[in-house]
């Protein structure tokens, strides 16, 4: 999309930016980094987390509805819980890595949720998340169990992670 008409894509990422952060707030997040065609998020509660996710990805595919194909934006979504360090507005950290290595997992427009996130979830979740096996990512030591979601007749078998066999 970039490609065809940069300044309409990043105009349009911006209104669907836009659209989301209500959605952020209303589950306490908080965007703490913005990565040009993405962002990280952080959430008090995984909870919070995981139906912040499925609340965004539901409004993104009703947003995605009105628009021809080729201006559809779909965004994949990882969620992990775990410590991070913070320095100044920055998190880093084996828990941020994973976070942001999940999201290759995940189909366009769905949400891959690591086995940590979704156990401590528990039974509290609103969605049904399916188990896509243990993965593998770069620079982390072990195999990473993962649990995905997309929205109601979206297509997931188009996706190929990029990160590891599983």
């Amino acid at each position: 999309m970039m490609g065809v008409d940069e300044a309409g894509t990043h105009a349009s990422f911006k209104a669907h930016r836009s659209a989301i952060y209500p959605i952020i707030l209303n589950h306490g997040g908080r965007i703490v980094k913005n990565t040009g065609d993405g962002f990280l998020l952080e959430f008090p509660s995984i909870i919070g987390a995981i139906e912040a996710a499925v609340a965004m990805q539901t409004l993104m595919a009703e947003r995605n509805e009105h628009l021809p194909a080729d201006r559809a934006m779909h965004f994949r979504m990882g969620v992990h819980m775990g410590d991070v360090m913070a320095d100044e507005d920055e998190v880093f950290g084996d828990d941020v890595n994973i976070a942001v290595r999940l999201e290759t997992v995940a189909s366009p427009g769905g949400i891959a949720v690591s086995d940590k996130a979704r156990t401590e979830a528990g039974r509290r979740l609103a969605v049904t998340l399916t188990d896509a096996g243990p993965h593998r990512f770069k620079n982390i030591a072990e195999p990473v169990n993962v649990w995905t979601w997309a929205p109601a007749g979206s297509d997931t078998q188009e996706h190929t992670p990029e990160d590891g066999p599983r």
